[in-house]
């Protein structure tokens, strides 16, 4: 008995707690679409195409979606968008994202930050000195005043102009900027925007269900002397100590 408890309470011991759990039906089809949901919502594009691939499916229908996410992956944030970024035309993604959704890149300021980030580092890489600082000034400046961070890495872009042959630079940390990972990281900052802004929800239902477990078990502590999770990431069963 936990210190503090009533002796009148019922006590549940482990085993029989863990037979009547074994007695409680949950369908597989339930804890996919539970999972697609926190998947889309958080906009984990990766975890999804493998999530689809070992669940046996390729066209699980989440809760939150408004099409098949398997359609998804493959025809929209798959090819034409992630195509256009990483080849380097950033024109061509910001037209094609605007012409599926306007709202993705007016509700996130950084994700188009970086996206005409790249399309400076294409002008930097071409040699157009003079059209980057116009560009940088027209389309990065303005977002730099009001966000810190953003303005740290306009300079460290900005730093490639000062070697005249961008492609031999030796600070590590600007010459990164080159390199064809860059081009492949705001593909995938992308990716999850387009996959989030196409969930009607935009909150994962399982921390929900997951607050919604620890407050029950709380109210269920006044009662009854059980086995509880005390843990969420183990999900193991505590006590109860009699």
């Amino acid at each position: 008995m936990r210190r503090g408890e009533s002796s009148s309470k019922k006590v549940v011991t482990k085993e029989e707690w863990e037979k009547n759990l074994r007695e409680v039906k949950i369908w597989k089809e339930d804890m996919n679409r539970l999972v697609m949901n926190f998947l889309v919502t958080e906009g984990y594009v990766d975890a999804v195409k493998k999530f689809l691939h070992e669940s046996g499916t390729q066209r699980i229908l989440c809760n939150s979606c408004k099409i098949v996410i398997a359609s998804l992956i493959t025809e929209l944030v798959g090819h034409d968008l992630r195509n256009a970024v990483e080849c380097g035309h950033v024109e061509d993604a910001i037209e094609k994202v605007n012409h599926l959704n306007p709202e993705i890149l007016d509700t996130n300021p950084q994700l188009y930050f970086h996206l005409q980030q790249l399309g400076l580092i294409e002008l930097i890489r071409a040699g157009k000195v003079e059209e980057a600082l116009e560009f940088a000034q027209e389309k990065l400046a303005p977002s730099g005043k009001d966000n810190p961070a953003l303005l740290e890495e306009l300079e460290r872009t900005m730093a490639l102009m000062a070697f005249e042959n961008a492609s031999k630079i030796s600070v590590e940390e600007v010459k990164e900027l080159l390199n064809d990972k860059q081009r492949r990281k705001t593909a995938n900052e992308l990716d999850a925007a387009v996959l989030k802004s196409l969930s009607d929800e935009k909150c994962p239902s399982l921390p929900s269900i997951l607050k919604m477990l620890m407050l029950e078990q709380n109210q269920l502590d006044e009662k009854v002397s059980y086995p509880r999770i005390n843990n969420i990431v183990g999900a193991t069963l505590e006590g109860p100590v009699i």
